[in-house]
């Protein structure tokens, strides 16, 4: 396996676990203040102790970024990091099948599925 495709398989790995991938969603909604670790506590209904497990596997992958403020942690989602996943799918998968073609807007691309207008 590349060493491309295997930084991405851990990525897709750790946000394939539902709670880690509301987290994302959660700190993608928050952006670009994010949250403290309370507030996805509070938002999510979950304990600490498997709050922070969830934390730390998204930070190890560098899907989050986390920052302190006093006594408190502040979680963001890394959107280079969210960025370079979707760049990958595309460039993997959608460069390579001239049926499919994804609009991106953030990087300028359009595109259409074959056959549609």
């Amino acid at each position: 396996m590349k060493p491309d495709a295997r930084r991405f398989a851990n990525r897709f790995a750790a946000l394939g676990h539902e709670m880690r991938l509301e987290i994302v969603r959660l700190l993608l909604a928050a952006h670009p203040g994010g949250m403290v670790a309370g507030e996805i506590q509070q938002e999510l209904n979950i304990p600490a102790s498997t709050l922070s497990h969830h934390l730390d596997a998204l930070h190890q992958e560098n899907l989050i970024q986390q920052h302190r403020e006093g006594r408190f942690l502040r979680y963001l989602a890394d959107d280079q990091s969210l960025r370079e996943i979707l760049d990958f799918l595309y460039a993997e998968c959608c460069t390579r099948n001239e049926v499919v073609q994804i609009s991106v807007p953030a990087r300028g691309r359009t595109g259409k599925v074959a056959g549609k207008r």
